[in-house]
This record gives structure tokens, C-alpha cells and sequence, in this order.
């Protein structure tokens, strides 16, 4: 039997592991960040095998790495100091960047150590909750470390964040709100809405998001009133959207709240701009759906709000979209791709793989080239539809926020010009947009897990990948650019270091040129 004192030592071990990990998890974030956007561009980086070794601020680093641009770590990172190689800790490499780089954040430590607390109390509570059992719900809630390349990513603005967090297994009552008819702004299908509850005669009902109500405080009264909680929902990854079982739909809310780069508010010409390119979309995901049996889609037909000024408009909008389980096929069950980055399956790891790609990458491109549609396929708006087998089957892509289409080849005529403008990119910017999201931030995380410590594998991998595209690419005539991708033009990351370091918004986000792994 254990002395008292082991026991306390064993306790106390057991109440830090939460704290051990956010610091592991937050060091290898950063970690990353600087190979890719501070040392990297400089050349600074060495292979060393089985190390890789980078320079920050004058101070030599190591790492022992796997998984391509992945950049996986194998071990703690060290710090060479005093002849001695030595634990490197995140306050340390925070120290270093704010060395490195030029200018002054003074925010910028204070972000990186409030996402470091986060994820050790996403973690506590965790351990605590039921995890839901839908499959799709739970690899929603999986990402209790965020994204691999970002400075701070669990930093979330507000108090009282845990009750809604995704990765903490949240479920909780929206709020229903009813708004007086004539001040109801609404466009397109929301009758999804009508399931969640009952408006008194003359009133519409408006689901809220309690955490959102908070924070706005609006003034009830005739116009608006409060109708009290509705219908428990579950948070999905992005925190804000929400999915309501029996509506059977989920809810991209407004939330004046910073996660990660963003404010997740919906701007009035995103909730015009969301039920435009549902209807525009339409016909092309048909004509790409019949070449790529594949390929679905979640349209977001309506959203709904109230009247009452822009604050109150943008504040209170919600959009409707479809639920994945509507878009998959019977006996296909949706994941969400980044839950699949952290652990994809290890059978038949080039087959599963050929069949992802095909999915996931080649309807992607055939929308840039073929129709003008810039999609944002990053690991957290496609789900992949696994079959009985766990095999790819289908790909979901989502969250018409960051879909764009390519000025000059769509007839936008009659939109407010603010909406057209708010929808189109130019034909450079949204392949950089294709290409960082799809290769760099999806394709490579999903290969790293498929291949763990594989060199070999990895680069079979990526020999298929090049293979389904350059197939492709003949198929669409060999475009240039994705001649160029071919040929191995370096790929575009985004610099999320960055536009931290600089207190911007995403939107102000440049990228780094990084090794393209299908040369």
C-alpha cells in the first residue's frame, strides 16, 4: 500500500497532467510557427537528423520531427544554453519570438498563455463529461488543442466560455426570442426554426445563443421579447454554430466574440451573402455531384433576425443550415477532417488514402477551374462520409462564409454591391485561398496521421496525390496553375504568427512559401 506522501505525490501529478499538456500542446503550436514563419523564410532551419534544428532570436533550437509539413514532434523541444541542450518551455520561445521579431505586442504573451490555460481547463472538464453519442457530434468536440500552426489557438474572448465549449462536450438551451412581425428581417427557407418553439400571435420566432445575449444585453420590449430557454443544442467545432437534433439543422449564430483571428460575428451582408450563394450554388454542386458522385454540400437557405438597428441585426442573426446526416447517404456516417487528422484509420493506408483524396481534393479544384467557385476546404469545414468499412465515401463541404466566387465569371447583377463584393475574389487571391487550404492545412495534416513515423509511406502518399491530380489536370486541360502546383511551385501558408504579432484581422493575413510535397 502507498505512504501518504506518494499518495499526494500521485494526486498532484494527477491534477498537473491537464497543465503538462496545454504547455506541450501550446510549445509545439508556437514551435511550429516560427519553423514555418520566423526561421523558415530566413533559412534558418537545418535538417539534423533525427532532429531539425531552427534559430530563434539568436538561440539554437531542436526537435525531433515526423510527418512532412506537419511538422509532428517526437520528444520535448530543446534550447542549446551554456554548451547544454536543455527543455525548452513555451514563456521561454514566447520570450524569444518577442526577441525576434520587429515591432511591439504587448498582448501578444498575454494571448499565448490564456490559450495555454484554456486547454488545460478544456481538458479538466472533459474528463468529467459525458461525450455525446453521435459520431459526428463527437468528432465535432474532439479538437482540444486547435489548430497545429497558430500562436493561441483556444484564446476566446468573454467569461463564462467553458459552459459552451465544444471539446468540453457542452450541451445547453439556445434562448428563443420572439420578434415582433414588423421588425423581422429575414430572406430564404428558415422554417427549420419553426420546430423550436412557439411565438405568441404577431411574433416570429428567433433562436439566440445565451453566451451572445450576455454580451449584447438588448432591450426587451414590445418589439423584442424574451421567451426563455428552448431546446438544448451541441456545440460543433467552430464554437458558435451549434446543432439542433430536433430541428434537425444546425445554427451558425453571431457571437461578438474573438476565437482564435476572427470576431464570429455575422456581418448583414454575410447573412444576405449566405442565402445567395445557397441559391447560386445549387446548380454547379449538381453538374460537379454527376462528374464526382462524391461530393455534397450544406446549403445555408434562410437566416432570420431582428430589425433594430445594425447592432441588433448583426448581433442576433441566424443563419439555417442543413445537417450533415442529410447530405450523407444512408450507412455513410460524416466526421469532421480535422478529428480524422488526429487519428485516421491505419488499414490499407494507400487505398483509404486514394479514396480521400479523390473525395475530398478533386471536386475542390474542378469547382476553381471548371465553374469559378473558390471553396475553403481546411480541416474544419469538410466532413468525410465513412462508410461500414471506415472508408472515405463521401465529402461534405460547408460553411459558405469563406466560399467565394472568382470576379468576372458569375453574373452578380442586381446584389447590393457591398454582398457582391463580400462574395468574390480575384482569380490569384482564391487559388492561394484553394491551395493553402486543401494541401497545406488539410491534405498534409491527414497524411501525417496516416503515415506516423512512415518517411516512406508519407511519400507514396503524396506520389498518389499527384498522380489523382495530374489526372485531373488533363482531364480540365492543364491549367497553369495547376501545372505549376504540379511541377512543385512552393505552397502558400498562412501566417497566423503573423497577423497576431500584428494585431490584424484574418482577412489581412499574408502567407509563407513553404516545400510543396507533390514535386
Amino acid at each position: 500500500m502507498p505512504s501518504s506522501a506518494s499518495s499526494a505525490s500521485s494526486d498532484a501529478l494527477a491534477i498537473d497532467a491537464p497543465s503538462a499538456l496545454a504547455e506541450e500542446a501550446t510549445l509545439a503550436a508556437l514551435l511550429r510557427c516560427c519553423v514555418r514563419e520566423v526561421a523558415g523564410p530566413r533559412g534558418l532551419v537545418w535538417p539534423a537528423p533525427p532532429y531539425l534544428l531552427l534559430r530563434v532570436a539568436g538561440t539554437l533550437l531542436r526537435a525531433r520531427t515526423y510527418g512532412g509539413a506537419a511538422l509532428r514532434f517526437d520528444g520535448p523541444p530543446e534550447r542549446l544554453r551554456q554548451g547544454a541542450w536543455r527543455p525548452l518551455t513555451v514563456d521561454e520561445l514566447v520570450g524569444l519570438v518577442e526577441s525576434d521579431l520587429q515591432g511591439h505586442n504587448t498582448e501578444f504573451a498575454e494571448q499565448v498563455a490564456a490559450s495555454r490555460e484554456s486547454v488545460a481547463a478544456i481538458l479538466r472538464a472533459r474528463a468529467l463529461a459525458e461525450p455525446p453519442a453521435d459520431p459526428w457530434l463527437a468528432s465535432e468536440q474532439a479538437l482540444v488543442y486547435g489548430h497545429p500552426f497558430h500562436p493561441s489557438p483556444k484564446s476566446r474572448g468573454g467569461d463564462g466560455w467553458l459552459r459552451y465549449a465544444p471539446e468540453a462536450h457542452a450541451a445547453f438551451p439556445v434562448r428563443l426570442l420572439g420578434v415582433r412581425e414588423d421588425v423581422l428581417a429575414e430572406e430564404g427557407d428558415v422554417s427549420a426554426l419553426e420546430s423550436m418553439g412557439r411565438a405568441p400571435d404577431g411574433y416570429r420566432l428567433l433562436p439566440a445563443h445565451p453566451w451572445q445575449l450576455d454580451l449584447l444585453r438588448p432591450a426587451f420590449g414590445a418589439e423584442l421579447i424574451d421567451l426563455g430557454p428552448g431546446p438544448v443544442v451541441s456545440p460543433t467545432s467552430s464554437v458558435r454554430t451549434v446543432y439542433a437534433a430536433e430541428a434537425e439543422a444546425c445554427l451558425k449564430f453571431s457571437l461578438n466574440v474573438r476565437i482564435t483571428n476572427c470576431v464570429r460575428k455575422n456581418a448583414w451582408y454575410e447573412l444576405a451573402g449566405a442565402v445567395e450563394l445557397t441559391s447560386h450554388l445549387k446548380p454547379i454542386f449538381d453538374e460537379i455531384s454527376a462528374k464526382h458522385p462524391a461530393t455534397r454540400w450544406l446549403p445555408e437557405p434562410g437566416y432570420r433576425s431582428a430589425a433594430l438597428g445594425a447592432r441588433l441585426h448583426e448581433g442576433l442573426g441566424v443563419i439555417v443550415r442543413h445537417s450533415p446526416w442529410a447530405a450523407c447517404d444512408p450507412g455513410v456516417t460524416p466526421v469532421l477532417a480535422a478529428a480524422l487528422a488526429l487519428d485516421a484509420p491505419a488499414r490499407e493506408p494507400l487505398t483509404w488514402w486514394s479514396a480521400y483524396v479523390s473525395a475530398v481534393a478533386l471536386p475542390v479544384v474542378e469547382l476553381y477551374f471548371a465553374h469559378g467557385v473558390v471553396l475553403e476546404p481546411h480541416l474544419q469545414n469538410v466532413l468525410v462520409g465513412l462508410d461500414a468499412a471506415g472508408r472515405p465515401a463521401q465529402a461534405v463541404f460547408r460553411d459558405l462564409e469563406g466560399t467565394k466566387l472568382v470576379a468576372g465569371r458569375h453574373d452578380l447583377g442586381g446584389l447590393h454591391p457591398e454582398v457582391a463584393r463580400a462574395l468574390t475574389y480575384d482569380a490569384e487571391r482564391g487559388w492561394a485561398r484553394v491551395v493553402y487550404c486543401l494541401l497545406v492545412n488539410h491534405l498534409t495534416e491527414i497524411a501525417a496521421a496516416v503515415a506516423g513515423h512512415d518517411d516512406a509511406l508519407l511519400r507514396a502518399l503524396w506520389r498518389i496525390a499527384r498522380d489523382l491530380l495530374a489526372k485531373l489536370a488533363a482531364d480540365l486541360g492543364w491549367p497553369l496553375p495547376l501545372s505549376d502546383l504540379l511541377a512543385g511551385a512552393p505552397l502558400p501558408a498562412k501566417a497566423n504568427l503573423g497577423v497576431r504579432w500584428a494585431r490584424a484581422a484574418d482577412r489581412a493575413a499574408g502567407y509563407v512559401p513553404i516545400a510543396n510535397p507533390l514535386a
